[in-house]
């Protein structure tokens, strides 16, 4: 099983998720039947490490993000992952858009896993610390969900 965490520029949100889930995927006994990864819809970060807030607030949890780096959406994504989950509907729009006929992937919303149907994580990148606590919340809640979902399928 492949899940693909996608927001803006990959440098706040999806890597977020990324670590998120892949430590509760670990902590499930999962690690071995999931792979986990994170891109963003725009180039402008491609490269980069996540935003030094990010990294702070998932450390603050125990989670490291310093190794992870920002990559653009890919048409080969919807092939590859099984799940490609948005962080909001302007990324859920975006992933439409460049999704191909040949598509294989389920797509959605992140915290449609978290019991809020159509709601976003919404992007921390303007605000304060407290933004990047917030989406922390939200993004463990819907990892949950998405670990429940996925034991029912495996």
């Amino acid at each position: 099983m492949k899940v693909l965490f996608v927001c803006l520029g990959n440098i706040c949100r999806s890597p977020t998720a990324e670590g998120v889930f892949r430590r509760a995927v670990e902590q499930a006994g999962m690690a071995d039947t999931i792979e986990i990864d994170s891109c963003g819809v725009g180039n402008w970060h491609v490269g980069k490490a996540p935003d030094a807030r990010a990294q702070q607030a998932a450390l603050r949890r125990g989670i490291d993000l310093s190794a992870l780096r920002a990559r653009q959406l890919q048409e080969h994504d919807f092939i590859e992952f099984d799940y490609v989950l948005g962080m909001d509907q302007d990324n859920l729009r975006a992933i439409h858009d460049l999704k191909p006929g040949n598509n294989r992937a389920q797509v959605g919303l992140f915290l449609d896993y978290a019991g809020t149907p159509g709601a976003e994580v919404p992007d921390p990148y303007y605000g304060g610390e407290e933004g990047f606590e917030n989406v922390l919340n939200m993004i463990e809640a819907a990892s949950d969900g998405l670990i429940q979902h996925l034991k029912r399928g495996l």
